[in-house]
C-alpha cells in the first residue's frame, strides 16, 4: 500500500486540491489546529472520509517518518461518478447490468468480483464510501487487469443509490440466504442491479428493504455459506446465461 499513501501536511493538502480520488484521510487524535484544521475543512468539503486514530497507528504505516500526524490513502484508479456510469450505459443502448456491493471489506473479494464482472459483461460496480474497501493496489492486482475495464462508482449512500437506479427502471435483486427464490428461478434478464452484501453480515437491513426481490443460492452440503466473491460469481453467471438467451 505504501506507493498509494501520501504523508505530511503539505503533500496531503496538494492531493486534496487535485482531482485524484482519495479513499480515506487518517489524522492523529488531537491534531485539529493550524494547517491540519485547513486539511480537515478541505477534506469535508470534498466528501473525503476522515478517520481519527491514535498517532501510533500512523507511525506504523509511515514510510517517511515525517507524516506530521496526517496521511491520505489515494485510490489506485479513478472512480466514475454514478451519473456518468448510468449515462454510459444509456448511450450503449443496452439493458443495464450493475453489481452493487454493500460494505465489502476484503480487497481480494472486490478484485475477484471485478474480474468476474468483466467476464460476464457487467457495465460497472457500485461501492459505498464508508465501511468498505476502495480501489487499492491489492484490488488492482487481484482483478488481473479487469480494473482497467470495469468502471467503479463510489457513492455516499447505497440505499439512496438504489432509489436512483429504480428511477431509471433498473430492477434491484439482493442476494440473501432468506431469498424467496433461488437464483436459477429468478428472472435476471432486463435492466438489473445485483446487490451483494458484507462478508460476515450480508446485506444491511435498509438496503435489503430497498431491493425489489431477494434471491438465494441453493446449497446441500454441510457448509452454510459461500465466500462473497464466489457467491457473486455464481449469480453473475446465471444472469449472464439468462441474458445471453
Amino acid at each position: 500500500m505504501s506507493d498509494y499513501i501520501i504523508e505530511g501536511r503539505n503533500p496531503v493538502m496538494e492531493v486534496l486540491e487535485s482531482n485524484r480520488p482519495i479513499n480515506k484521510l487518517m489524522i492523529a487524535n488531537g491534531q485539529k489546529e493550524g494547517s491540519i484544521k485547513k486539511i480537515i475543512a478541505k477534506a469535508k468539503s470534498k466528501g473525503v472520509v476522515i478517520s481519527y486514530v491514535d498517532r501510533n497507528k500512523i507511525d506504523q504505516l509511515s514510510t517517511s517518518d515525517n507524516h506530521q500526524g496526517v496521511m491520505a490513502f489515494v485510490a489506485a484508479y479513478d472512480y466514475m461518478p454514478i451519473e456518468d456510469l448510468l449515462a454510459s450505459i444509456e448511450a450503449k443502448g443496452e439493458p443495464a447490468f450493475l453489481i452493487v456491493l454493500d460494505e465489502i471489506n476484503d480487497p481480494h473479494n472486490l478484485g475477484s468480483i471485478m474480474r468476474t464482472a468483466n467476464a460476464v459483461g457487467a457495465h460497472g460496480i457500485i461501492i459505498p464510501k464508508r465501511r468498505a474497501v476502495g480501489l487499492t493496489p491489492v484490488v488492482a492486482k487481484t482483478s488481473a487487469g479487469a480494473i482497467e475495464y470495469v468502471p467503479v462508482a463510489r457513492v455516499t449512500n447505497i440505499a439512496r443509490t438504489i432509489d436512483l437506479l429504480k428511477s431509471k427502471n433498473i430492477w434491484v435483486a439482493g442476494a440473501d440466504m432468506a431469498g424467496e427464490s433461488t437464483h436459477f428461478k429468478a428472472n435476471l434478464t432486463g435492466p438489473l442491479a445485483l446487490v451483494m452484501g458484507n462478508e460476515g453480515s450480508g446485506i444491511s437491513r435498509l438496503v435489503k428493504e430497498k431491493c425489489d426481490f431477494l434471491i438465494n443460492i441453493p446449497m446441500v452440503g454441510e457448509v452454510s455459506s459461500l465466500n462473497a466473491s464466489v457467491a457473486a460469481a455464481v449469480i453473475m453467471y446465471e444472469a449472464f446465461k439468462q441474458r445471453s438467451k
